[in-house]
């Protein structure tokens, strides 16, 4: 007889596991299922973002930013070093020790909260009796029963169409994030954030990296000011980026890949490289889930059909994160699985995506919420736009690291703030403060009255917000 269960989580990533823990939390009896395997064979809850995403690949932009502060900025600071090497395969087990940390934690908190774990892949087989039947495949096979489930499957990056990942030469992120040694010459294509990540990360290291990017535009989704800027100081860093890329034929030897493209103008080029990293988007993943099993729908891109409330076709069925609509991000992800949770249990799960904040952990960094100066003319939005500059601000004079603004979109009427969008130092954290202030439905002229500390990089968000009114204060 299968185990009984009030709600089964299929996936144990950011949506999975953080959906499973609070509907424990709230009362139910919950499962969860993962197949993510470590290097052992144990289990590796946490999904992409864990084992091969958000998790290792900040682990590895923070060693190579501490080289290249120790080879390029120290000496600014009277710090003489001497000649400094990497350990490239030290660099890449401290960031596998990372991941396992993460891993346990969450085993931790699966039992913490009660939550019965299922090492394996799950998928349905019949519904009955107002509930669903799920089998997990894994070292033992075995049946449960979920009164509720919650799909929270994922995605999986996206390969060039006839030229699959090898892990080799062609690299998904996964690949890219277990690399041996710096290549002398590295590929990209692709110019998102897992591109640009990956690509800022064996640039710092030593590799000549170009990034061929299809689009005519760079950063297309960021505010153009934004993106502007960062194309220069890329440019400035080393990164090559080619815009306009189409990429034609790829082909791959024992020494390198070989990539046929034309160019913006339209002329044929070659590139040859050690190593290529398709960074081209993700894809739903559905697979193995038997979704045909059950009638469970799914779009024309493979992912699961739900809702404004994360609710799919099917009565008792829900489906959060990357398997569905919406942004690709391990954020929204834990907010929509949260939100599901309490929806089981009757309460009003909240998520909006109009303040869900994007962060690309390049350097400088990159983060925005809401909307973009291009977007607001779009729609035909009388707004109000206010920036300061962190030239101008005394914590990052001090830190070494003046690059970017912060720039503030107002309401031209109401000076509700629109958008908030910021390149330079840390910004990954400053962005939290837009968030909540466009939350509340905060103004400008509200966060250039809050008291900020000084010296901090926040006062650059105080005075671009001072700004919107022309009244900025210090220079």
């Amino acid at each position: 007889m299968s185990k009984q269960f009030d709600v089964v989580v299929i996936g144990g990533g950011p949506g999975g596991y953080i959906a499973a823990i609070r509907a424990a939390q709230l009362g139910f009896n919950v499962a969860c299922i993962d197949e993510w395997k470590n290097a052992a064979g144990g289990p590796a809850p946490g999904g992409t973002c864990t084992n091969v995403g958000c998790i290792p690949s900040k682990a590895l932009l923070q060693s190579s930013e501490h080289f290249d502060h120790a080879t390029h900025h120290f000496a600014e600071h009277g710090i003489s070093t001497g000649t400094v090497k990497m350990d490239v395969a030290k660099m890449v087990a401290r960031k596998d020790g990372v991941v396992k940390q993460n891993n346990d934690g969450i085993l931790y908190l699966f039992k913490k909260n009660k939550v019965s774990f299922f090492h394996g892949r799950g998928s349905f087989v019949a519904a009955k009796d107002g509930a669903y039947e799920i089998k997990v495949t894994g070292s033992a096979e075995e049946s449960i029963t979920g009164k509720q489930v919650i799909v929270a499957t994922g995605s999986n990056a996206r390969a060039l169409p006839g030229v699959p990942f090898d892990e080799e030469h062609i690299l998904s992120n996964d690949g890219a994030l277990r690399l041996g040694s710096v290549p002398k010459k590295l590929g990209v294509i692709g110019s998102g954030v897992i591109g640009l990540e990956m690509g800022s990360v064996w640039r710092r290291l030593g590799a000549e990296v170009t990034i061929l990017e299809g689009m005519p535009a760079f950063l297309p989704a960021a505010d153009e000011g934004v993106a502007k800027e960062a194309a220069k100081v890329f440019a400035k860093q080393g990164l090559k980026i080619e815009l306009g890329a189409k990429v034609g034929e790829v082909k791959a030897a024992k020494k390198g890949v070989s990539i046929a493209y034309t160019n913006a103008k339209g002329e044929a080029q070659t590139l040859d490289v050690d190593k290529l990293i398709v960074s081209i988007g993700r894809v739903p993943n559905t697979i193995g889930l038997n979704s045909e099993a059950v009638g469970l729908k799914l779009d024309e891109r493979g992912a699961i059909v739900v809702d404004a409330e994360c609710k799919t076709n099917l009565p008792g069925v829900w489906a959060v994160g990357d398997v569905v609509r919406g942004p690709m991000l391990a954020h929204k992800a834990e907010e929509e699985g949260v939100a599901v949770a309490e929806r089981i249990a009757g309460q009003h799960g909240h998520v909006n995506f109009n303040t869900i904040p994007y962060v690309i952990y390049t350097s400088p960094e990159i983060a925005w919420v809401g909307k973009t100066e291009q977007q607001l003319k779009a729609e035909g939005v009388a707004y109000k736009a206010g920036q300061f500059p962190f030239l101008a601000n005394g914590r990052a004079r001090a830190l070494g690291d003046t690059t970017g603004f912060v720039k503030f979109l107002a309401d031209a009427k109401t000076d509700e703030i629109l958008g908030v969008h910021m390149i330079g130092p840390m910004v990954s954290e400053l962005i939290s403060e837009a968030v909540v202030a466009m939350e509340f439905k905060a103004s400008s002229e509200d966060i250039g009255r809050i008291c900020h500390a000084h010296p901090s990089l926040s006062e650059s968000t105080k005075e671009a917000a001072l700004a919107v009114e022309k009244r900025t204060l210090n220079f």
